[in-house]
């Protein structure tokens, strides 16, 4: 659809051109000047730059687009965030909340004059000063455009749950060519117009990336028409390079838009059935730096990929470059937009809205000013009872299911809590939420189908992108949530966890932002039992990519069964400003602790299993440690077989639920002192440490410990098929024989019946290996090994 009416009057077109002028104007000195800001003088090189660094190509689109949306705000009085998808549109994000009056406010440093302009300028792009891209330092922004593919992602993550909030995405064309982009079309098919806000996404086509034509520019308008209409929208086209004509389009295509926008949320909002409509989008169509040089040094510039980045690149060295430099500053005429002081001139300035209806002050985009802490059950009262360790087997993540449902029941007049996941909630055996709500249906619903519903609190799609962008948006904007996956697959977002990561480091530096709920992971389908779907679905490495960032933003635990799972689920919750990584499985395994130990426990996040252990009042001859449910079963399993073999050795068993705990405390919050660390694993006895996932991790958390030439880890080695549970862990040696054989090799104590041991563990190897391949599954000593429950003080005997 193509409106064709002319909404502007001339003194409303004069005041939006010079507002788009006045944030080009910003937004090419920032790029290019150090002083000399309002060209009081002709520019000299020492006005300009040393080094110019940002992008000026997407950067007229963005500003024009916000220059309408300050119309349409202050004329319908909307609630409106604007999420900038271009990754280099930093320049016009900070061009446009200074001159709406919110930059200043935040940092008054940088003031509304001409010494405020020279500050502004001085600090795109410079040392000590900002980056180049829209960051949490810019204000109005919930989206970080260092990585492209994610922005619509976050605006349908911020428009769930949020009625009265408009997102307008703007999306370039080159990340529109990224995978998580194209998929995040499909995100309208969840949004519900009853309770939910809009997203009007803004596909802005200027026709090149970096040096490359885009794909969608160069597509056939009818194709790229049909194309949109495929995903489900009403595309509006606007199109041209005449400002005048452009501004006119623009401005009744918006106007267009929102009337669609509202007219679909009042009747649903008026009663009756529901259904998926098809909400408008816009296209735009502008030329790649508009508005600046259309040539240097005879080669094309305007309208080309030339114009991504710098256009004119030695403006301090070249008087040519320099002088074309100025002309393009003065094309804006900054003199009719700036009074001598330096301000914006009071009739250009009204354009934009007042207080939070300012884009840049909106406070969806700092959320944590509108989050509501979470209603959480009494995480007790889903206690698995434990008479005794391992006497009682149980499915640790469906326990969680439960405790789930009720904080989605607890939350669900609020809408303050969603549960994302690909499609595996009932998978990874947390179904138990489906009690109390269905997944998030707007497309038809069959008769056969269950548990779905346009109001549903489960937001499953077979994308661990679209799931983790979602949920960024939602957090982002002061909500709460929990992200289920299978553990091999959370690698998917290895790289949006890490600008996630990003933001929150520096969110946590910037005091007006205030902390939002912590993102956090369950990890389950896991590497130790992935036997069945084999080698594809066994990784454990995104522990090692979170370990990478920030202590302060990021936490591990692995939870050794349902007890401490439920605890460390509803720790995490009460959370903010973090990324919470939990790892768990959700087969049927023994269950050691009662909910009271599990509780102390997980309270210091690592201790000795005084039940388990044989060496109270004693120095330990080894430690066997072990962090994750299967190493700690294995473990366990090792120690019951030393006991039959060496009753007098005496083991020491120490099971870590918060990896970070076995960091230096001068690296991690959570780091046990050199002290407290050495009481545990002593400083000079052999410490055979079964661990979840790569052994290197131990290592490199540990390797500034006395003691940590003795540890010996065994993890993922790399290994797997097909196969059983137990060989699954015989293939990567973390399994109970491996490690009684490496306890022989180290143990002083053993050493005079190491070769016995060795030979015996090889021959129950071999023993294993001939039984599986014989009958399909592991031997009956494996299958029903329980652990042999002494009292303390037999254990200390």
């Amino acid at each position: 659809m193509n409106p064709s009416q002319h909404p502007l009057s001339p003194d409303e077109l004069d005041r939006i051109d010079a507002y788009w002028r006045a944030a080009n104007y910003l937004s090419v000195g920032q790029i290019y000047l150090l002083d000399n800001p309002l060209l009081r003088e002709e520019p000299k090189p020492e006005h300009v730059k040393p080094r110019l660094l940002g992008h000026w190509g997407t950067t007229p689109g963005l500003n024009l687009i916000y220059a309408h949306l300050n119309r349409v705000i202050r004329a319908r009085d909307l609630n409106v965030l604007y999420v900038c998808g271009p990754g280099h549109g930093g320049p016009g994000m900070v061009a446009n909340t200074y001159l709406e009056g919110t930059y200043s406010e935040i940092y008054p440093d940088i003031s509304q004059d001409a010494e405020g302009l020279r500050k502004l300028f001085r600090q795109f792009s410079f040392p000590g000063g900002i980056p180049s891209h829209a960051a949490p330092e810019t204000p109005g922004s919930i989206h970080e455009g260092g990585e492209l593919g994610y922005a619509l992602l976050h605006a349908y993550g911020a428009a769930f749950d949020n009625p009265d909030l408009i997102v307008a995405c703007v999306i370039g064309d080159g990340e529109a060519e990224t995978g998580p982009l194209a998929a995040s079309w499909h995100s309208n098919k969840f949004l519900n117009p009853a309770h939910d806000g809009a997203v009007l996404p803004i596909l802005h086509l200027n026709g090149y990336k970096i040096a490359n034509p885009t794909i969608l520019a160069r597509m056939d308008r009818d194709e790229l028409e049909s194309l949109l209409i495929g995903y489900g929208h009403e595309p509006f086209f606007v199109e041209g390079s005449e400002p005048e004509a452009v501004h006119q389009a623009l401005a009744a295509t918006i106007d267009a838009a929102l009337d669609r926008i509202a007219a679909i949320q009042n009747a649903a909002r008026a009663g009756g059935q529901i259904q998926r409509p098809r909400w408008p989008m816009i296209v735009l169509r502008t030329p790649k730096g508009w508005t600046g040089p259309k040539e240097v040094d005879g080669l094309k510039t305007e309208g080309f990929w030339r114009s991504h980045q710098v256009p004119l690149a030695e403006t301090r060295r070249n008087p040519a470059h320099r002088k074309q430099l100025e002309e393009w500053l003065r094309s804006y005429r900054p003199e009719e937009l700036f009074d001598e002081a330096g301000r914006l001139r009071p009739e250009i300035a009204a354009l934009a809205p007042v207080g939070e209806r300012r884009m840049g002050a909106n406070p969806h985009a700092n959320g944590g000013l509108l989050m509501r802490p979470l209603r959480l059950p009494e995480f007790r009262e889903y206690a698995v009872q434990v008479d005794g360790p391992g006497k009682v087997v149980g499915e640790a993540t469906r326990v969680l299911g439960t405790y789930l449902r009720d904080v989605v029941a607890l939350n669900a007049t609020s809408r303050n809590f969603r549960v994302v996941g690909p499609d595996e909630t009932a998978s990874n055996r947390l179904d138990a939420v489906f009690e109390k709500t269905d997944r998030a249906w707007m497309e038809p619903i069959l008769p056969e189908d269950v548990h779905l519903a346009p109001e549903g609190r489960v937001l499953e799609v077979l994308s661990e992108h679209l799931c983790q962008g979602w949920l960024e948006g939602y957090l982002l904007t002061g909500r709460h949530g929990f992200f289920s996956c299978y553990e091999a697959f959370i690698h998917i977002v290895d790289s949006m966890f890490n600008q996630h990561a990003k933001w929150l480091k520096v969110a946590r530096e910037l005091p007006w932002r205030r902390p939002i709920p912590s993102l956090n992971y369950l990890l389950t389908s896991h590497v130790w039992r992935q036997d069945h779907n084999g080698f594809s679905h066994q990784d454990p490495g995104f522990m090692d990519v979170v370990a990478n960032k920030k202590a302060e933003i990021v936490r591990i635990y692995l939870p050794p069964d349902a007890n401490c799972l439920v605890n460390v689920a509803d720790h995490c919750l009460q959370t903010y400003n973090r990324i919470n990584v939990i790892v768990a499985g959700k087969q049927p395994a023994p269950q050691w602790l009662t909910m009271d130990q599990a509780v102390a426990h997980c309270s210091t996040g690592i201790g000795i299993w005084e039940w388990a252990s044989t060496d109270r009042g004693v120095e330990p001859d080894v430690v066997m440690a072990c962090a994750g449910d299967v190493p700690t079963l294995e473990t366990l399993a090792a120690v019951s077989l030393l006991r039959e073999h060496a009753p007098d050795l005496k083991v020491r068993v120490v099971n870590v639920v918060d990896l970070m705990t076995l960091q230096s405390p001068d690296e991690h919050p959570h780091g046990l002192s050199d002290s407290a660390f050495d009481l545990l694993f002593t400083k000079d006895k052999p410490v055979i440490f079964a661990f979840h996932g790569y052994p290197h991790l131990i290592h490199r958390l540990t390797y500034k410990r006395t003691n940590h030439g003795n540890f010996h880890v065994h993890g993922f080695r790399e290994e797997g098929t097909t196969t059983t549970p137990f060989d699954m862990v015989v293939l990567n040696r973390l399994d109970r024989f491996h490690l009684v054989e490496a306890a022989a090799r180290h143990v002083p104590k053993l050493a005079p019946m190491a070769a016995y041991v060795v030979q015996a563990v090889r021959d129950k190897l071999i023993e294993h290996k001939d039984y599986i391949a014989q009958h399909g599954e592991d031997m009956p000593e494996i299958r029903d090994w329980g652990w042999q429950y002494r009292t303390a003080a037999e254990a200390g005997d």
